[in-house]
Parts: structure tokens; sequence; C-alpha cells
């Protein structure tokens, strides 16, 4: 983390209350080590995340569930190489490795994660054609997961998000989350990024512009 980054975090306490919710987001083999899109030391956020679930009345968690042959697969452009940049028809898109692939061991949940009152899986990036970094729109900005009918149903009105990966879907969840009309609180610590060049950096710099909280675990209590 740089130092303007390392800043811009508050350690004042924040105590989630029964209007708040914890969204975790892909804590996913796939996303961890020896995982086909592997988050470098992206299995270090599980301990604090399971330490912080336990501070939430409310919880959410997320799935990449792509189905085989996904858009932003490099595998189905051929020629093409992972981390590759296409334009498809709402715009650049990265191209991955296969990763979270339906019922495969890789979408499952890692092991060590241990949420069990959790009351919402949410699955996303389940059309072919639409990747979807957010958790509450796919990349279209226009498809939605469904997710902000249920916060607004259940009555929470700030949200805490932590999981991976910290650069692209917690960040397009933030500003989604904010878009929608939610406060919102990024618990960074308990995150990790894939910073393909410079998109850490372009990250806290949009939550900062759109007035997200940054903060760490153990202010949350």
């Amino acid at each position: 983390m740089g130092r303007a980054g390392a800043e811009a975090l508050t350690a004042q306490k924040i105590s989630p209350g029964d209007h708040d919710v914890l969204i975790v987001v892909d804590i996913q083999n796939d996303f961890c080590p020896g995982g086909r899109l592997s988050v470098p030391h992206g299995h270090e956020v599980i301990p604090l995340i399971n330490r912080l679930a336990e501070r939430f009345s409310h919880v959410v968690l997320t799935q990449d569930w792509h189905p085989p042959g996904h858009l932003s697969f490099a595998s189905s452009h051929p020629g093409k190489k992972p981390y590759d940049v296409i334009e498809v028809d709402y715009g650049p898109q990265i191209l991955w490795p296969d990763h979270c692939v339906q019922d495969t061991r890789g979408a499952e949940f890692h092991k060590d994660l241990r949420v069990p009152h959790a009351a919402l899986v949410l699955r996303k990036g389940v059309h072919r054609r639409i990747d979807s970094y957010s958790t509450f729109y796919e990349n279209d900005r226009r498809t939605p997961t469904g997710l902000v009918g249920y916060l607004r149903d259940r009555g929470f009105k700030r949200v805490f998000l932590a999981g991976l990966a910290f650069d692209f879907c917690v960040r397009y969840s933030t500003e989604d989350a904010r878009r929608e009309g939610f406060l919102v609180v990024v618990v960074e610590d308990a995150c990790r990024g894939i910073d393909i060049e410079g998109s850490m950096d372009a990250a806290r710099e949009s939550l900062g512009r759109i007035g997200a909280t940054r903060t760490i675990t153990e202010a949350v209590s």
C-alpha cells in the first residue's frame, strides 16, 4: 500500500447495527493460492473475514459463477491470452484465465471460510456474454444481480465490503452501492488485489472520489 493510500484509512471505531450488512466478496478457491486466477496473498483475508463476520448480524456471501466458455475467458477467443484486452458490446474487457466455472472445485468457497450465519449466497457472472465484477450489476452496468432489491427489502442502509479482489470486484461493488444510495465502508486490510497496470491506486482514488469510507478490521467493533 502506498503512503497516500495508508493515510486515507480511518481507524475510528465503527459499530455495525441492524441496518448494516457485510458483503463478503468471492472467497473462492480459484482466487486463492493454487487457483486458476490466484490473487496474491488472497488466502490471508480469510481469518480476518471470519472474525469480522462475527461482528455482524447480517452477512451476504458472493460467488463468481461462470458458465463454460464465458466471454471473459481468454480461451474463448482464439489467438488471445490472459490479460489481453478486447472490445465487447459494453466496452473494454480484460481476458482472464478460465476461473470459477460453475460446479467446479475452483468455484467453491475456500474451506477455511466460516460464516455460517450468512443469509444469502449471491452468484454473479452467470450470463455467458457479460462479465461481472460488481456484486450489484454485470459489467454492462445495467443488468442487475438482484442484490439491490434484496438489500432494500431488508432495510439495509450501510454496506461493508471485504474480499477479493480489491481493485476489481470490491471496487466496482463499492461504486455501484454508492450509485444506488448506500453508505459504504471498505474494510481494506480484509481485501487483496491483483494490481494490473496501476489498478490498486485507481481503485483507491475511485473510493475516495465517491465518498466511500476505507477502514481496517480492528476498527469495526
